[in-house]
């Protein structure tokens, strides 16, 4: 009866305070608790693990609507100077913040486009004010192992060597190195470790071309 009590003086307190959109998060633990007993800690490890999980997800979901919305800002002024959007990242380093935007054209990208890129991309970025906290923007080009992003992008680069990183496991794997195969609007097929990889375009990461690996085969 004291396990029980004190059960379910716990589970008012936190659905006061943080799980009211949990359908049925009662009897979910009312049967774990019956299944073990009186070792309450399970309650807790499972809660615990369901907030990872979904605050975890909140993250992705927050920075990607960021990335596009950065995106969806600095594109036609990118595009103005005849360059284009390669891929843009959000991601916390060891210095900070970085946000870091790659772009490209037919004669290739020098440190004055860079700069001047730089000095326009910050200005529209204060304005609209799309970042609250402190960061530092890059402003770079592709380098060899070009990022790739969108479908015409990897459309490119059919018959090369890429590398891919999912956000979340496919087959219990996240990252995939081999042979573009196909791409579609779905996704892109990736021949990895002799087997063939259909990955959805909602799950990449990132990717990129591997320029070396790609020439050794040409």
């Amino acid at each position: 009866m004291e396990i029980q009590a004190c059960f379910d003086q716990w589970m008012t307190t936190i659905l006061d305070s943080e799980l009211k959109l949990v359908p049925n998060w009662n009897l979910n633990i009312v049967g774990l608790l019956e299944e073990v007993g009186s070792v309450t800690r399970f309650f807790f490890a499972v809660k615990l693990g369901w907030k990872r999980r979904r605050l975890a997800q909140q993250v992705i979901k927050q920075e990607n609507e960021l990335i596009g919305e950065v995106w969806n800002l600095l594109e036609p002024v990118i595009q103005a100077q005849g360059m284009e959007i390669l891929e843009i990242e959000y991601r916390r380093e060891s210095a900070g913040w970085v946000l870091r935007v790659y772009l490209d054209r037919d004669q290739g990208i020098s440190v004055e486009d860079c700069a001047e890129v730089s000095r326009i991309a910050g200005d529209l970025l204060d304005v609209a004010d799309l970042i609250q906290t402190p960061y530092n923007l890059e402003i770079s080009s592709p380098g060899i192992d070009r990022p790739l992003r969108r479908v015409d992008h990897f459309q490119k680069h059919i018959g090369d060597i890429i590398e891919v990183r999912t956000r979340s496991s496919i087959q219990n794997r996240r990252n995939f190195k081999g042979e573009l195969k196909a791409v579609s609007p779905e996704g892109v097929t990736i021949e990895c470790d002799m087997r063939g990889y259909l990955i959805p375009t909602p799950l990449i990461e990132r990717a990129r071309l591997l320029y070396f690996e790609s020439m050794g085969r040409k």
